[in-house]
């Protein structure tokens, strides 16, 4: 069976867009592949973390998981720092990636900023870590949305590049899975900006522990424009706000958008808002509520990211083994 990884950052305030761009799809992975789900708490230290916050985050992200629905029998999620052979992987692939291949890394400059030369090495060497994520346990497949594709594009050369300097065929070459309606959730303030926990508008997002009158009202109070819903895709064009509001239904409802345009095709937003809210609470609403009951009984969610991380750490073992071999590292 094919073998996903997959991880996301424990930097709270988790949200829709995490949702309906990534642990939603994990779910469903779950039927035709192999799972391995990470809180990838190694990428959230590049910049500096309260080590309480941090330790409170990863257990969110596992929350938000068992409360979506990843299943901890079927799947395995774990922390990322309780499985050593990340790091050890990731300092391999610090000597064969090359300082161009990064210089070109376009998260990079979007974090650092104006501020590059106070940017830590972590960050800039991130991308080889999140390869080292992904190639520790071959995986062959991993869901990304469209602002991870160059990440990707840059594990498929360095694990092509270490093949080709040790004449061998260790690693695969990873593919993306890239889904449909809303991988890309936008603000609820300003449909030009990606949905994200750094607004700081609350009315920008809805997280996953909003309840169910939190989510109407961000809902109601999502900007707009006059227009009525058009008939076709092409009338979104130039309307940020409406094309985003119809993504996420389409999402939730498991449409595509020309079959939501369809449905509500000439309704004013006074129509198509409260649809919107009845679906985002129906489908949104239970899981805040899932996750609100498992932030309340840490021992429970510590004892599945530890049996998560026994798991990863025995599929691990073999594959830096074999790297070291191939490296011609000592090893016992």
């Amino acid at each position: 069976m094919s073998r996903i990884f997959s991880g996301v950052q424990p930097s709270g305030n988790l949200h829709l867009g995490n949702y309906l761009g990534a642990i939603r799809n994990f779910v469903g992975l779950q039927d035709d592949y192999e799972c391995i789900y990470c809180a990838v708490n190694m990428h959230a230290i590049t910049v500096w973390q309260d080590p309480e916050a941090l330790r409170n985050n990863t257990r969110e992200v596992a929350a938000a998981y068992l409360a979506a629905g990843v299943d901890p029998k079927r799947s395995i999620i774990f922390a990322q720092s309780t499985v050593a052979a990340h790091a050890e992987l990731a300092w391999i692939f610090n000597c064969v990636a090359r300082l161009g291949w990064l210089n070109r890394m376009t998260q990079f400059k979007e974090k650092a900023g104006k501020n590059r030369e106070n940017a830590s090495v972590g960050l800039y060497a991130y991308p080889n870590l999140m390869a080292a994520d992904i190639m520790v346990y071959k995986a062959t497949h991993v869901p990304v949305g469209e602002d991870q594709k160059q990440h990707l594009e840059l594990t498929r050369d360095i694990a092509q590049k270490f093949n080709n300097d040790y004449g061998t065929e260790t690693f695969p070459l990873v593919e993306p899975l890239i889904f449909g309606a809303a991988t890309r959730v936008m603000s609820l303030r300003d449909g030009s900006k990606k949905m994200s926990k750094s607004d700081p508008s609350d009315y920008s997002r809805i997280t996953f522990t909003d309840d169910r009158d939190s989510i109407a009202k961000k809902l109601r109070k999502a900007r707009t424009d006059a227009d009525p819903l058009p008939e076709t895709e092409e009338g979104l064009k130039d309307r940020p706000e409406a094309a985003n509001l119809v993504g996420i239904y389409a999402a939730l409802a498991d449409l595509s958008k020309q079959e939501v345009l369809s449905e509500f095709a000439g309704a004013p937003f006074s129509t198509f808002k409260p649809a919107l809210t009845d679906l985002a609470v129906e489908k949104f609403g239970p899981i805040g509520e899932e996750m609100k009951k498992l932030m309340a009984d840490p021992a429970h969610v510590d004892a599945i990211l530890k049996e998560g991380a026994e798991r990863a750490a025995a599929l691990a073992a073999p594959v830096l083994a074999e790297v070291k071999e191939v490296v011609g590292f000592i090893h016992p």
